[in-house]
């Protein structure tokens, strides 16, 4: 299995493993976010009930998150940042293939509140952001594979914006690939990984052919995500 993150930085953020379906959720589009949870399994396609409930439990989606004009004002930035990059055929450890990357500090002032609301979600009072904030471009063709986000560089909640398509993400049992489930994430949301599904299962977002979920095909192109993590446990550190 791939050890990775998304950036050679990032790796000294973050490493790699993988992850599985989730709770939909929905947000109001104010800091204050109101949140209804709809327990919608249309949503996440897991077929084993105990597997279904852990991913429900640990695996959050508020589907339009983002409105239209806030998703151009992240891709603004965001395109400004990935300029000078260019595609990268592979990575270094094979887990990453048709991408660009990078991290920002600093955001303008709509957008920073935007990340804030994020963080304001995501993670615990007891937890600290990391300052830097991961910028993954991904190519329609693009994919990633299963991967764990090590403990050593990044802490116990993940958090990601989904920009300009939607996609399909496989969370599967760390230790047994043969359970897993599908999430939608369409364009906009935001999900939150954490807790069971953040350590024990590997995530990925699947090719472009094989893009379905419950059977239907879901279209994808280029993708931009948004993610913010919390600095690692040091009880997690061995």
């Amino acid at each position: 299995m791939a050890l990775r993150f998304l950036s050679f930085r990032m790796y000294q953020i973050c490493n790699a493993r993988i992850v599985s379906p989730i709770c939909l959720l929905q947000s109001h589009h104010s800091f204050t976010t109101q949140v209804e949870t709809l327990t919608k399994k249309e949503n996440i396609d897991a077929k084993d009930n105990g597997l279904y409930k852990i991913l429900a439990n640990d695996m959050s989606v508020y589907n339009d998150f983002l409105t239209e004009e806030e998703e151009n004002s992240l891709l603004q930035e965001a395109e400004l940042a990935l300029k000078r990059l260019r595609y990268e055929t592979s990575h270094w450890d094979n887990a990453i293939h048709g991408y660009r990357e990078t991290e920002k500090m600093s955001w303008n002032e709509q957008n920073s509140k935007i990340i804030q609301r994020v963080r304001h979600l995501a993670f615990s009072k007891r937890s600290s952001p990391l300052t830097f904030v991961h910028i993954l471009d991904l190519a329609k063709d693009g994919f990633i594979k299963p991967h764990v986000d090590a403990v050593r560089f990044c802490g116990d909640t993940i958090a990601g914006m989904c920009l300009l398509s939607s996609c399909v993400m496989r969370l599967a049992l760390e230790k047994d690939s043969t359970k897993y489930g599908d999430i939608y994430l369409p364009r906009r949301c935001l999900y939150i990984m954490k807790g069971r599904a953040r350590y024990e299962f590997t995530h990925e977002v699947l090719k472009s052919e094989e893009s379905k979920f419950k059977q239907q095909i879901v279209p994808r192109d280029r993708r931009i995500s948004v993610i913010c993590r919390n600095e690692p446990d040091p009880e997690k550190i061995e």
